[in-house]
């Protein structure tokens, strides 16, 4: 027991420090290159703090096991707008941008969409299959290609706020930091896992409650630590790219990567488990509008808090 304890804090050790160096690296390339840092969190840092879902649903796809691939994403994207948004917003309210509020936050509601309505084609309109072929995975990934080149060529006229400064360093320096701020998120994001995990069996936790809170958690742990540096350095647009980043990420790229592998049946994902994933989306777009407007303040975290409480109470209910 004193074991798993001492490396359930090396891990959270690493997680912390590896989110600083991904912050200040990220945040650095952005100002050299002239881009926001909401590009950055959205491409850089959401795509690499999405890594450890990306391992879990392809190695899930590859061993013929979808249930996994799907639950890991559906759950990792509440996870990360309800619990990470939410929480980080109790520390910093964030600003939205109108570029936020008129492209980049409808279109994580589109892509939303459109994966629950290419998972449940037959359903919704009498055809196809309900689940995700491999011409499902396909669209997915050709649309992700075509967003981030659009994010990427649009970002060019965007200014950084001026309030976000960030020191100059040499971008070797820059790379290495984030290189190494995503390896400890990663490293220490698992050896947290599996020692809360060893822990929590110790003590005599059911597996079914493990795995709907420390594992399904786990995966989501990169997004909350580099969050919260993020906060901390009062850069809310890098914390706000990080989480669409990453739920668009999941979708089109992972879910559309596994769905090329082996196709991805929605067999195993409930109605309330979809809605809970539209409604998420659509909860950080009404933050827009409701409360201060453009601003996810603290008002807006609480409620993503609140709704995040009942969902996994419903999920503890349901085992």
């Amino acid at each position: 027991m004193l074991v798993n304890v001492l490396l359930l804090l090396l891990g959270l050790a690493m997680v912390v420090f590896g989110a600083d160096f991904l912050v200040d690296g990220a945040s650095s390339v952005a100002r050299r290159f002239g881009l926001s840092e909401f590009i950055i969190g959205l491409t850089i840092v959401g795509m690499g703090t999405s890594a450890p879902e990306m391992v879990v649903s392809f190695i899930g796809a590859a061993q013929g096991n979808p249930d996994i691939s799907l639950g890991n994403v559906v759950g990792s994207n509440v996870f990360n707008t309800l619990l990470i948004l939410g929480t980080t917003a109790l520390l910093l309210p964030m600003a939205i941008t109108p570029e936020n509020r008129k492209k980049d936050i409808p279109m994580n509601i589109i892509i939303t969409v459109l994966l629950v309505g290419l998972g449940l084609e037959r359903t919704l309109f009498g055809f196809g299959t309900d689940g995700l072929s491999r011409l499902d995975g396909f669209i997915l990934v050709a649309v992700f290609a075509l967003y981030m080149w659009h994010s990427f060529r649009t970002s060019k006229t965007e200014q950084p706020n001026p309030e976000e400064s960030t020191p100059e360093r040499k971008l070797w320096v820059s790379i290495l930091l984030i290189l190494g701020g995503l390896a400890g998120l990663i490293a220490g994001g698992n050896l947290f896992v599996n020692s809360a995990t060893a822990i929590a069996h110790a003590i005599g936790v059911s597996d079914k409650f493990i795995a709907i809170t420390i594992l399904a958690g786990g995966t989501s742990m990169p997004e909350l630590a580099t969050c919260i540096a993020a906060a901390v350095k009062k850069k809310g647009q890098l914390a706000l790219g990080n989480i669409i980043g990453s739920n668009i990420f999941n979708i089109l790229l992972i879910l559309g990567g596994s769905a090329l592998i082996t196709p991805l049946s929605f067999d195993g994902i409930s109605y309330i488990d979809l809605g809970a994933l539209i409604l998420s989306a659509m909860a950080l777009l009404a933050s827009c509008y409701v409360g201060k407007k453009n601003k996810l303040d603290r008002m807006d975290g609480i409620l993503f808090l609140l709704l995040f409480v009942a969902y996994m109470t419903y999920l503890i209910i349901k085992l």
